[in-house]
């Protein structure tokens, strides 16, 4: 049995052409992904909160191994959402700004 064709209401405006994914497409899934984890937005929300880069210290207030704060931050860098400088034995973090706001701004565009 064939499904009617909707006629009226939100349905009439959906486009049925195909849509090729953008650079903006990759960009937002690239990093929806990177804040796709419960503890990665726990992170950013501690780093932003701080207000400062942060250090040793993450991990003491988050309930997970050092090994997988370590690999949540690198997923977050490499998304561009956080940065870290080297100082000494210690890598300290802190929110990218630039990589914060392209986020906001390809959510919004949705």
């Amino acid at each position: 049995m064939a499904k009617a064709t909707p006629t009226c209401g939100p349905c009439a405006a959906v486009v049925t052409t195909k849509a090729e994914p953008s650079a903006t497409d990759e960009e937002l899934a690239g990093l929806a992904w990177a804040v796709a984890h419960p503890a990665r937005v726990r992170i950013l929300k501690l780093l932003l909160a701080k207000k400062a880069c942060v250090c040793g210290e993450l991990v003491e207030m988050m309930p997970l191994a050092q090994s997988t704060v370590s690999q949540h931050l690198k997923i977050l860098k490499e998304a561009g959402l956080v940065q870290g400088d080297v100082d000494g034995p210690k890598v300290c973090y802190c929110v990218n700004p630039a990589g914060l706001a392209r986020l906001k701004a390809l959510v919004a565009a949705v």
